[in-house]
């Protein structure tokens, strides 16, 4: 009666904490989506830049040559020129595939994080970091594979300007649009650039897991409290998890930019490497970080959010089981 009681509380508990983290998932992407539509336009190819001169010195015979460059427009001046041009709805395009989105998207990246690192634990040293990072890399391998044809649907969205008053699609209309000129392989689109993102995932979690484990080495431990975690704790992890996004989005990022410019309609970009070479040879290295700082914004806090909840589930979960 008991061992019944405990498995139906556990369930209970796995029930509800994966529908709170869902949920809380839900109303990040609510709140946080008007800074991804900005970080997908300053991606993009189609992002008006203001052209400048640049005086450059050092030539033969002393005199400057003055050279045409161009500027990369900041956040809030792409914030203002879409609610001058488009209206403040189009902020929010894209938010309905990325709700669809959120909760099998982190259900199936968890539950094959898990998967995987049980398979590797028993593979390799275990709770190793050659464990962690094989265990996201496969995690983040099968979520972008399964979850493409959803966020293919929402780039187009976010990319899609029309004058305030006129008509946009909706998702199931662009997602149709899709299929309808490109066929299956239109929503797949962008999917080797996501590929080569997982190494984001892995640096994350290899980091977040080692300062997870010198966070745990460090923690005081009174005799009376065991094994229990306080705020503190959780506090301590949501911290490790916006420094290892924080680093591993720095590093990683690039291939957002050739993602983004994968999925653009009718583009001249049609292959990870091409589409990189093409952007370094027309725009410069640093066309690979534009939108960057959107990007910091967003997903740091919500990073943290979702990594100090998982651990919270697994805590509780844990606790029940005794």
């Amino acid at each position: 009666m008991t061992e019944d009681y405990s498995k139906d509380l556990t369930a209970s508990k796995r029930v509800s904490m994966v529908h709170s983290n869902t949920c809380s998932g839900t109303v990040g992407a609510i709140v946080t989506c008007p800074l991804e539509v900005i970080k997908t336009r300053l991606q993009s190819s189609g992002l008006t830049l203001r052209p400048v001169f640049q005086v450059q010195l050092g030539t033969l015979n002393g005199a400057g040559v003055i050279r045409p460059a161009s500027v990369t427009p900041g956040l809030l001046q792409v914030l203002r020129s879409i609610l001058e041009k488009e209206g403040s709805r189009s902020l929010f395009r894209g938010l309905g595939p990325n709700l669809v989105g959120v909760a099998p998207s982190r259900a199936i990246y968890f539950a094959a994080y898990s998967k995987s690192k049980e398979k590797f634990n028993s593979i390799f040293i275990p709770n190793s970091g050659l464990v962690h990072m094989s265990s996201a890399g496969c995690a983040a391998f099968v979520t972008n594979s399964l979850m493409n044809p959803v966020w293919m649907v929402k780039t187009r969205m976010q990319l899609e300007k029309r004058a305030r008053g006129e008509k946009k699609m909706n998702a199931l209309q662009c997602a149709q649009y899709v299929y309808r000129t490109e066929g299956i392989r239109g929503f797949y689109r962008g999917l080797t650039a996501s590929y080569a993102g997982i190494s984001e995932t892995m640096i994350c979690f290899l980091i977040y897991e080692m300062l997870k484990k010198h966070l745990a080495d460090s923690r005081f431990v009174s005799p009376s409290s065991g094994n229990r975690k306080g705020a503190s704790d959780f506090l301590g992890l949501m911290a490790a998890a916006a420094f290892a996004k924080g680093c591993a989005s720095c590093i990683a990022y690039p291939h957002e930019v050739i993602r983004t410019r994968l999925r653009e309609e009718g583009s001249k970009y049609k292959y990870f490497f091409q589409t990189g070479r093409l952007v370094f040879v027309e725009e410069g290295y640093t066309a690979f970080y534009r939108g960057l700082v959107p990007q910091l914004i967003r997903q740091i806090p919500n990073t943290a959010i979702v990594l100090s909840s998982y651990e919270l589930i697994v805590h509780l979960l844990g606790d029940a089981s005794h």
